[in-house]
Order: structure tokens, then C-alpha cells, then sequence
């Protein structure tokens, strides 16, 4: 007989920040792709023991599997209860699952329940959060207003949008969610990006956190931010909102990826790479001048070159194509003088600028 409550997914999730702790015990790898929210890895079948059990499943019998299983699962916990969990008040409200809500899950959560803890287990496990996290981004992005940044590459929106989060706007940064900057030089040297079911996860955080009675704050994006999937709902309800115009010169734009990309300047393997991939838009004729502009250092040259003739082109199509409102789109400018420094010149445009998006009306 189980003493732990059952709980739906969908629940869990509204009262997710009364529990003490949440507990995914699925093997690390399962937990590293995603998670529930503010949960911790406490596995009850590591890795290589949850192959060894299926393979014990399929090869020899169910009955053997579970035999086996039971085990190590029995020894897991009770090192779990003995170092990971031994801090647990006894008041503490507990969440666990597993991947869809089976012997892992209630395990475990006999076991607390037994004890004296107040247990809850969610029914179907990840599995279930999994379905509940797409219908709620699903139902949530389409209520909310936004008011969505565009402008050219290099025009700052990114810095703007953290900038106007340091003032206090609601602001979605769905570069950073991604580990991204949406374009083919976006990733970062040695980064790697969240999965997409971890992706929508931190998405479904931010969107479920925000007011519905002020607007939100976002770059106009593409459907996707290098692997990561914008979901539908989401694209759809910018591409139906209210556009700002960031504009910015040239010579603002260049100084501007100078900084922001820093790695590149200093390590042209990676950058050599990333070039290739445009190949089939621009031919060997064109990459290999821009590769002998960055090898000869010439960085004002190559950005501007590869700005006027790559990024532009390729973003005013898209923007014309996919933002039907940015016709009639407000405009905020953003400049840096010539000769000024960028590390000091540039926090305070960007500050100003900001202070100015937000008094829009």
C-alpha cells in the first residue's frame, strides 16, 4: 500500500513553489536532457545499472529484471537517505518522478512517505510534465502582449533587452534561453545549447512568471535559434505585435560585433568554419576574401563587408516577410560616436537608449 499522494503534472506545476524539495530520479543522462523546474538529481538507477536492467528485461525475463532491479534500487536510496536527502525536515513537502511516473518514482516515495515525509508523486511522470509544459506554452504565449525589437544585425537589441530587465521591464531573452545568437556565427567557442524539450522548459519559466498587464520585451527572432525551435504559438503571437526599429549606423554596428564577438578576433579557426557553411549562398570567390580580410586583421572591414553583404540583405527579407507591423514600426536610434571607445561609450548608449524604448507608448 502506498502512502504518497498522486498528483498530476499540470498541478504540480501551479504549485510547484510549495514543495521543499523535487526530486527527478531518472538516470543522470535522462536528467541532463531536462527536468521539472528546481528539481535535483537524486537517480535510483544510474546510467549503466538502467541498461543493465533492460537488458536483463529483454534477455532473460521481466521477473529477473525486477528481482535485480529491486536491489539496486534499495541500496541507491538507502545512500541516498543516508548522505543526499539526510537534510530533510520532516515538514518538508517532497515532489518526485520519473519518467512516467512508474517503480522509480514510487519507490522512492514509499519509502518517504513511510518515514513521515509529505510526499507527492507525479502521475506519468516526466512524460506527463513534458505534455503539460507544451500545452501550457501552447495557452500562455498567445495572452501575453509584446512589444518585439527589430533592426539590423549588430544594432544591439540584445544588450538593449538587458538592459531594459536592469530597469525593471518583462523581458524575454530567448538568445540567451538558447545559448544562441540566431545566426551562423551565434555560438559561442566550447558553449553548447539546451535540448529542445530543455529549452521549452526554461521558456515555460519565463512566460508563466510574466504579468499579463504589461508587455514584454523581445528580439524579433526566426523560427529557429541555431537548434532550438521557437514553438509556434509563440512566433505566431510576436509576429502579430507592435515592432520598435533599433537603427543604428555602420559604423555603430561594427564597433558593436567587435565586442560582442571577441573569440573570433582571437582564434580565426573557429571563425574559418563557421564561413564555410555560407559557401553555398555567397561561393569560394566571396568567403575567401572575407577570410583574408580577418587573416590580414582588417576586423573593420570584414564585420562591414560581412554585414553589407550577408547579414542585411538576408534580415531585411525576413523582416519584411515575417513582421507584418514593422511598416509602420516606431524607431529608436542607437549611435556611438567615431573615435569613441566602446567600453566606455557604449554601456551608457545603450542605458539611454533603453530608458527611451520604455517611455515609448
Amino acid at each position: 500500500m502506498r502512502d504518497f499522494q498522486a498528483v498530476s503534472a499540470a498541478q504540480a506545476l501551479a504549485q510547484r513553489h510549495q514543495y521543499q524539495r523535487i526530486i527527478d530520479v531518472r538516470s543522470p543522462s535522462e536528467y541532463l536532457l531536462d527536468c521539472f523546474p528546481g528539481a535535483v538529481s537524486h537517480c535510483v538507477l544510474d546510467d549503466e545499472q538502467r541498461v543493465r536492467i533492460g537488458t536483463l528485461n529483454k534477455q532473460v525475463s521481466p521477473f529477473e529484471a525486477k528481482r535485480v532491479g529491486a536491489a539496486l534500487v534499495a541500496r541507491n536510496i538507502a545512500a541516498m537517505l543516508e548522505h543526499g536527502l539526510h537534510d530533510l525536515n520532516r515538514q518538508d513537502k517532497v515532489l518526485v518522478y520519473c519518467w512516467r511516473g512508474g517503480n522509480r518514482s514510487a519507490s522512492l516515495g514509499t519509502i518517504l512517505a513511510r518515514i513521515g515525509y509529505p510526499v507527492e508523486v507525479i502521475e506519468g511522470g516526466y512524460k506527463a510534465y513534458r505534455k503539460a509544459v507544451v500545452e501550457a506554452i501552447s495557452a500562455r504565449a498567445p495572452a501575453l502582449s509584446y512589444k518585439v525589437l527589430v533592426g539590423r544585425t549588430g544594432s544591439g537589441k540584445s544588450l538593449l533587452l538587458q538592459a531594459m530587465a536592469a530597469q525593471g521591464a518583462q523581458v524575454l531573452d530567448l538568445e540567451a534561453l538558447a545559448r544562441h545568437k540566431g545566426s551562423v556565427l551565434g555560438l559561442a567557442p566550447g558553449d553548447v545549447q539546451p535540448s529542445q524539450k530543455k529549452f521549452e522548459s526554461l521558456l515555460w519559466e519565463q512566460l508563466s512568471g510574466f504579468d499579463p498587464a504589461r508587455p514584454v520585451h523581445v528580439e524579433s527572432e526566426s523560427r529557429k535559434i541555431g537548434q532550438c525551435q521557437v514553438p509556434e504559438a509563440l512566433i505566431e503571437a510576436m509576429r502579430a505585435s507592435p515592432c520598435i526599429d533599433i537603427v543604428a549606423d555602420i559604423d555603430t554596428r561594427v564597433a558593436l560585433l567587435k565586442a560582442e564577438y571577441p573569440h573570433f578576433m582571437q582564434e580565426g579557426s573557429s571563425l574559418f568554419g563557421r564561413l564555410d557553411a555560407l559557401l553555398s549562398l555567397h561561393g569560394h570567390e566571396r568567403i575567401d576574401a572575407w577570410k583574408a580580410q580577418a587573416q590580414a586583421g582588417d576586423w573593420d572591414g570584414f564585420v562591414r563587408s560581412l554585414l553589407e553583404e550577408h547579414y542585411d540583405p538576408a534580415y531585411d527579407r525576413s523582416i519584411t516577410r515575417n513582421f507584418k507591423r514593422h511598416a509602420s514600426a516606431q524607431r529608436q536610434t542607437l549611435s556611438l560616436a567615431q573615435g569613441e571607445m566602446v567600453e566606455q561609450a557604449l554601456p551608457v548608449a545603450i542605458r539611454d537608449c533603453a530608458t527611451a524604448l520604455l517611455a515609448l507608448p
